[in-house]
């Protein structure tokens, strides 16, 4: 049996002080939103605003020549990109006699469709749960509209008030799973502490899977629509001359993320608050590249991570002209963007920056050590090959000494191994963000 398609109706509801392009740009991005939920687009109606409306965020003769071109286009969804409140949600279905969502709970949508894990899938649950606890009415609406209505009013009251607790003791087990799923992350997390981590953060669709894969060779879900990976990956890259990288893929932000979401994928994030660098992958051919960054910083600052060491990796330079090209490296030559590379995942010459610049980090937060060990401790040697770079060895009798450069967390590791004697040089100081 075929799946009946969405004919779906985009609203857009730009402020006064929005330009037209920006607000073009904005139901252009609601529209692909659209197509990975899998709607056809049958028709758009925008409406500048200085404040919403209180009955149905639209003025009145707005909201009725909206309903015309639901009967016009015979459409049976309307999407906003703004978020509705759940009276003015109520009112609009009343007027126009279809569904109506906001871009928060199409974003949801896409979310829990394209969850692959067990924790992301609960992760999405519990997010429009908590969407869905305050508009519980107007979904009983529904199913009075759909079943007459008759017989219904008491049951339903009674209903109504049982799905509430249903769904509050749900997000109450779900809040607890995922306490017990972060604390397994970090037990994982902990014992990825020797090695240098990244993590690529960046807006939805910038290319940061094409560039785990490039970077690292193993496959990878890669797909040219919006939030085509949810499910944080961490792939080992190596970086040449020795050294090797953690890399971690993340969602994707996009403007207007719904709150719940990230509270929810919080746990997700934290492989990039931990991360000892983040790559922010930017889509370089992009028109709105700038408002895309600031989006992204924007998300990273709500959840505490603007300070974090950060690269910024402007992608997808394939399809830009030399002369574009030219012009962007030009124009982030700026304070703001001390360390801004240029790559593409399908030309892997470009990615040779990207791993010299790990390999500086990397060496930025070792430090120089002389160690002294007996010679028949081969786990420790084998650690400092592994995880440090040795400068130089030699051998006395029973006691080989090392010269090296280690990564903190394998000094403090050496210097509780008995028998094992280690002598800091001068610290190579801290790396510019």
């Amino acid at each position: 049996m075929r799946t009946p398609v969405d004919r779906a109706i985009l609203v857009g509801t730009p402020g006064d002080t929005e330009c037209a392009e920006n607000a073009r740009e904005h139901l252009a991005e609601l529209g692909r939103l659209t197509d990975t939920a899998g709607g056809v687009i049958v028709g758009e109606l925008v409406q500048r605003r200085r404040a919403p409306g209180a009955r149905y965020y639209l003025g009145r003769g707005k909201a009725a020549e909206l309903s015309e071109l639901v009967r016009e286009q015979d459409a049976n969804l309307i999407i906003f990109d703004d978020e509705l409140t759940p009276a003015q949600g109520k009112n609009l279905e009343e007027l126009c006699g279809v569904r109506v969502m906001d871009r928060a709970e199409l974003i949801l949508d896409i979310f829990a469709t394209r969850a692959r894990t067990h924790e992301a899938r609960m992760q999405v649950e519990l997010a429009q749960l908590q969407y869905l606890l305050p508009r519980l009415r107007r979904m009983w609406i529904h199913l009075s509209r759909i079943r007459g209505g008759i017989g219904l009013r008491g049951p339903g009251e009674t209903q109504l008030e049982t799905d509430r607790r249903l769904i509050g003791t749900r997000i109450a087990e779900l809040r607890r799973k995922l306490r017990g799923v972060a604390r397994a992350e970090a037990v994982r997390r902990k014992r990825r502490e020797g090695s240098f981590r990244a993590a690529l953060v960046g807006y939805t669709n910038a290319g940061k899977s094409s560039l785990l894969q490039a970077l690292s060779g193993s496959k990878q879900r890669v797909e040219d629509r919006l939030f085509a990976t949810l499910d944080a990956s961490t792939r080992l890259v190596d970086v040449g001359e020795g050294h090797e990288v953690l890399v971690t893929d993340t969602v994707g932000f996009i403007r207007k993320l719904p709150h719940h979401l990230i509270a929810s994928f919080r746990s997700t994030l934290e492989e990039a608050a931990e991360a000892d660098v983040l790559l922010h992958v930017i889509d370089a051919s992009h028109p709105h590249m700038d408002g895309q960054r600031q989006v992204v910083r924007d998300v990273l600052e709500e959840l505490d991570l603007r300070q974090r060491p950060r690269i910024v990796v402007f992608n997808k330079i394939d399809l830009l002209g030399s002369d574009d090209l030219l012009a962007l490296r030009k124009r982030v030559n700026a304070p703001d963007s001390r360390c801004a590379l240029f790559a593409s995942a399908v030309r892997p010459a470009t990615l040779e920056p990207l791993r010299r610049e790990l390999r500086a980090r990397i060496r930025a937060r070792m430090q120089t050590v002389d160690v002294e060990m007996p010679a028949g401790e081969g786990r420790t040697l084998a650690a400092l090959y592994h995880e440090g770079e040795v400068l130089s060895r030699s051998q006395d009798g029973c006691v080989v000494r090392v010269v090296a450069n280690a990564p903190p967390a394998l000094i403090g590791r050496l210097r509780s191994t008995d028998g094992v004697r280690v002598k800091a040089h001068q610290s190579h100081g801290g790396f510019p963000q």
